[in-house]
């Protein structure tokens, strides 16, 4: 099958449109056309319904679609591990993670990776969403469970607990909780109860809120929350990594916490000698090791 013709009506496909797609590979709508006249012919069927908005593809060109967007991930994979030389990472690295270690714990962290390699491009993708990384939605993943996903490279960071927080500036004002019970005079602060978070977390907020707390503020994420708890509106359900990271919060009621969650670091097996990915690994292993050294002293 021509390549180039595939090249083409992947691009076609892509952008919904033959002019959008001719722009793109520099030719024009008619060279495009015929290319895809062409395709289609050789396949003996129709590719897409033609619409006076554009292109939509059939269930034949959908199933192209999928092969040639496959062949375009690999060649982007091959194309990141031929630019990465011996002595140097550059270029773009796609990482996923949740959005409330990704604003609260990552990213203010990258800052250190930038110093070792100013020329790397970091593209943070913050989803509950578990992204496909086989099929290269993303090049590594942060996540609080083990991925299940084949062909994965996988490690383990840490385990990590969720606990109630403060400022000092509202247990000053509203008194410290000495058990659950007294929750009924404070102001619990979580995530809604359908917004995607880690399901140990989940319950603690569920086993908080049984007590009856006096009023309740909810969020659907854990960066709201800590928003809410640093402006001292009350008791946070929030990751026990925040803990080092912000000196006005306080633990409360140290006996309650939730079961442990996992955080793993994933890659496809594939990005097993990428230079980019290395550098990564290497810096959140660092981080990590910073982390713990500091939330021990």
């Amino acid at each position: 099958m021509d390549w180039d013709k595939l090249r083409i009506f992947h691009a076609v496909a892509d952008a919904g449109s033959l002019t959008h797609a001719g722009d793109t590979l520099h030719l024009s709508q008619s060279a495009v056309s015929r290319q895809i006249r062409a395709l289609e012919e050789a396949l003996a069927t129709t590719l897409f319904h033609r619409h006076a908005r554009g292109l939509i593809l059939t269930e034949q060109g959908e199933l192209l679609f999928e092969a040639t967007s496959s062949m375009v991930k690999r060649l982007e994979t091959a194309s990141a591990r031929i630019r990465d030389s011996e002595d140097e990472v550059f270029g773009e690295l796609r990482v996923t993670t949740t959005m409330g270690f990704g604003t609260m714990w990552l990213a203010p962290r990258l800052s250190s990776l930038y110093r070792k390699y100013p020329d790397v491009r970091i593209d943070l993708l913050l989803e509950e969403r578990v992204l496909d990384l086989p099929m290269r939605e993303a090049d590594v993943a942060i996540r609080m469970k083990e991925p299940s996903q084949a062909d994965l490279i996988r490690r383990r960071l840490m385990n990590i607990r969720i606990m109630l927080f403060a400022t000092k500036e509202y247990l000053e004002e509203y008194g410290v909780p000495q058990k659950p019970e007294d929750l009924r005079n404070h102001r619990l602060i979580c995530q809604q109860d359908g917004a995607p978070q880690v399901a140990a977390g989940a319950r603690l907020a569920r086993d908080m809120l049984a007590f009856e707390p006096r009023s309740t503020l909810k969020v659907n994420n854990y960066f709201g929350v800590l928003q809410g708890v640093q402006n001292h509106l009350g008791i946070g359900v929030l990751p026990e990594y925040l803990n080092a990271d912000f000196g006005t919060l306080e633990r409360v009621l140290p006996g309650v916490e939730s079961d442990e969650v996992p955080v793993f670091l994933a890659y496809p097996e594939e990005l097993r000698h990428s230079r980019r990915v290395a550098a990564f690994r290497d810096f959140i292993t660092e981080e990590i090791q910073e982390h713990r050294r500091i939330s021990r002293d």
